[in-house]
């Protein structure tokens, strides 16, 4: 496979996620979330969701979990298909990229 490819299936599992999404839960999920909500003081767990798939994208791209499963299904790495959107991007705005700001690796 190829960044092609994997730009391609970025897209399309893009456009296949509603707004909204419908997760069952175990019963350990479940205590979790529970223990994590009353921590925070949150009636609503969209919020906890969503820092959740933050922090394991982020930890997935910090040990290199990331790039392996990309370089095995696609031949490619993270940092490549960044250069390829990066590069399209700056392509259609010379001025560089919105918000950078720093040697920071990735910018979310």
């Amino acid at each position: 496979m190829s960044l092609d490819e994997l730009t391609a299936d970025v897209e399309s599992a893009y456009g296949d996620l509603d707004e909204e999404q419908s997760v069952s839960l175990d019963r350990e999920t479940r205590h979790e979330l529970a223990m994590l909500a009353a921590a925070f003081g949150t009636e609503e767990t969209d919020e906890l969701l969503r820092r959740a798939v933050h922090l394991l994208f982020q930890t997935t791209v910090d040990r290199g979990t990331l790039d392996f499963h990309l370089r095995q299904d696609y031949d490619v790495t993270y940092d490549e298909y960044l250069y390829s959107t990066s590069k399209d991007t700056m392509n259609q705005n010379p001025g560089g990229l919105p918000g950078d700001d720093g040697p920071r690796r990735y910018q979310f």
